[in-house]
């Protein structure tokens, strides 16, 4: 219904934005200071939700970067509280996404439970990196996944 090509074809440049925004603003998500509380902060994580689960349901690619930039910029987290969130806030969409997916017997057991395994690990292993080095350290670590979403979105909307 809703044409996948211009979406796949400007996420490069939306997230070059994103990039320089993040290397500009030096100080962004060092601070753990929370800047909404109450009713704005259910409107904002309303109106943010349904923008990038909107996203995330139609095309998908960048949406834990979208949810980490939202979760420093809007919310005010530092890069180790926006991390962590961005992960619960994954996995809920992620099972979602199983549930009706596998409710229509679209799900692939064998690969997924090893996808489940690494990701279990992989998580292991970030949650303790992060959480010895911090927020800068996971705020390197953005810019670099950052960076090669970027190469590689770039290459399958104008190279493939």
């Amino acid at each position: 219904m809703i044409p996948a090509e211009p979406l796949r074809k400007s996420l490069p440049f939306v997230l070059v934005a994103l990039l320089a925004y993040t290397v500009a603003k030096k100080d962004l998500g060092t601070e753990h200071a929370p800047s909404l509380s109450g009713t704005r902060e259910r409107a904002a994580a309303l109106l943010a939700g349904a923008a990038i689960g909107f996203y995330d349901g139609v095309f998908g690619p960048g949406t834990g970067s979208f949810l980490m930039i939202v979760f420093v910029r809007v919310f005010g987290y530092d890069f180790l509280h926006a991390s962590a969130s961005t992960k619960v806030v994954n996995l809920a969409t992620n099972l979602a996404a199983l549930l009706l997916l596998a409710s229509k017997g679209h799900v692939w057991w064998q690969l997924g439970l090893v996808m489940a395994v690494a990701n279990v690990a992989g998580s292991q292993v970030g949650s303790r990196l992060a959480l010895r080095h911090g927020s800068g350290f996971v705020r390197k670590v953005f810019i670099v996944v950052v960076s090669a979403l970027i190469l590689k979105t770039a290459w399958d909307a104008f190279m493939r």
